[in-house]
């Protein structure tokens, strides 16, 4: 990639049409099928295991993997009249920067983030197929660049949802806010074993 160029990257304005385009559509047949009302009704698991991919774009560029576990502490959560869980995640995403020339090559770098989030999910069955969570918690944060190389959020918050294929399989896709470091965006695929 040349100095200067950014990946192509969806822009959070088109990001969030899209969801809000998509919420649209899917409105009147989640309405039919609405679990939300019948607390309980959601796929038995006890670990949720989530690899995925971690995108940094709004102030710097950066790509890479992730992991999220998350370990259910409550089956049916803070509100007992809807259907509703909580849980306790710890995951790693570890993103990679482009090149960072500072106007020679001589003194070109590759930069990498470590970002270890350990958060309180609280998961909101929507639908048999659609489930949101929100989570809030800290995070740690280690760095290969810059003059220190190790910093603490102490609060963050992620929010996300998931489009379930069955009780064990589900398309994840979560939004992070460290409050003083890069927003991630993960996608990525959860085993709710």
């Amino acid at each position: 990639m040349s100095p200067g160029r950014r990946p192509a990257f969806i822009a959070p304005p088109v990001l969030a049409i899209g969801v809000f385009l998509l919420g649209l559509g899917a409105g009147p047949l989640a309405r039919a099928q609405s679990i939300i009302k019948h607390p309980g009704e959601h796929p038995t698991y006890s670990f949720e295991a989530e690899p995925h991919l971690a995108i940094a774009p709004f102030r710097a560029d950066g790509v890479g993997p992730g992991f999220r576990g998350t370990f259910v502490a409550v089956d049916n959560g803070f509100i007992s009249s809807i259907n509703n869980s909580i849980g306790i995640g710890v995951g790693l995403d570890w993103v990679f920067y482009g090149e960072n020339c500072g106007g020679t090559p001589r003194n070109c770098s590759t930069r990498s983030d470590a970002i270890v989030p350990v958060v309180l999910q609280w998961n909101f069955w929507l639908h048999p197929h659609w489930s949101v969570f929100g989570e809030p918690g800290v995070a740690f944060h280690f760095r290969s660049h810059d003059d220190h190389d190790f910093a603490f959020d102490a609060f963050t918050i992620y929010g996300g949802g998931r489009y379930h294929f069955n009780d064990h399989i589900a398309l994840t896709l979560r939004l992070g806010a460290p409050l003083i470091h890069d927003n991630v965006i993960s996608v990525g695929v959860s085993f709710l074993l």
